[in-house]
């Protein structure tokens, strides 16, 4: 085995998904696909099961987790060991509030890598080179490369009487105690769609917001990578269709820095392949 193949391990056990971890390794999904059979051979044993809506870890591939993080932190850390000190380029960074923490770690990972990058995090509304956003919060004079949608979703106390039905209608939420997002950037849609809405308090982030749901204080509309994996909480769809566009803003009239534009081309050709095979595929049959 190799350390890429490692890497590409770590992707798929994160995203639970061979696009998706395609996507965040920026490499086609038929280079996961090796990466993960030639382990699969190597080891002597399965590390994931296939099923519809992506692919399952078995407890090999959590046992070999922890093995394959160490190998990779430490690999970079003696890459880092003996690099020569670099001239750094400045690169400033705006981010929502609003992102889950497992796409922003995946996002970050190529920048905070380079030895060449002194990267800056800012908020989403201040003065940035390039800005990750919901497309909603575009401005006319930026390009938006898109990265991932996501549905809005319901998240609910586990005990909670709505978590018997599979999807819920606004009139279902009419009269619960609701729980409010400061950064929500659909505030303005969801306070139109409500129906005698009940606001029981106001989360100043999605992790208080998540903490408060699992305490029983409310419910909350939420983007659904932010829900993911929270205890005590129950996700179920609702019947508004509405999504969130995420992607990388940035100025069509200010230059970027090469370091800026490596990356946009690498999310550019991550976005691009799977579409393009999707195609093949539908040419061939």
């Amino acid at each position: 085995m190799d350390i890429r193949e490692l890497r590409y391990f770590a992707a798929v056990y994160r995203e639970r998904n061979l696009t998706a971890a395609a996507r965040t390794c920026f490499v086609s999904q038929p280079s996961i696909s090796t990466a993960i059979t030639n382990l699969e051979a190597e080891l002597g044993t399965t590390l994931f099961i296939r099923h519809k809506k992506g692919v399952a870890p078995t407890a090999s591939a959590e046992q070999f987790h922890t093995v394959a993080r160490r190998i990779i932190d430490e690999a970079d850390a003696a890459r880092k060991l003996f690099r020569k000190p670099s001239t750094k380029t400045s690169v400033t960074l705006g981010l929502m509030r609003t992102l889950d923490v497992p796409r922003t770690i995946a996002l970050l990972k190529p920048l905070t890598a380079r030895s060449d990058i002194a990267l800056r995090l800012v908020g989403s509304d201040e003065r940035a080179d390039a800005r990750i956003i919901s497309k909603s919060m575009l401005r006319e004079e930026e390009h938006f490369v898109p990265l991932w949608s996501e549905r809005y979703v319901a998240a609910l106390p586990a005990s909670h009487p709505l978590t018997l039905k599979e999807k819920l209608r606004a009139a279902d939420l009419a009269d619960v105690p609701m729980i409010d997002r400061c950064h929500c950037e659909q505030s303005a849609f969801f306070g139109r769609a409500a129906q005698r809405r009940q606001s029981a308090a106001i989360a100043q982030s999605e992790d208080w917001a998540m903490a408060l749901v699992a305490a029983g204080v409310g419910v909350a509309i939420i983007p659904e990578g932010v829900a993911k994996g929270v205890s005590d909480v129950a996700i179920r769809p609702i019947e508004v269709k509405i999504k969130r566009e995420v992607g990388l803003a940035y100025r069509a009239s200010v230059p970027l820095a090469d370091a800026l534009k490596d990356f946009v081309g690498k999310l550019q050709r991550g976005r691009a392949k799977p579409r393009n095979q999707s195609s093949r595929r539908r040419n061939q049959q």
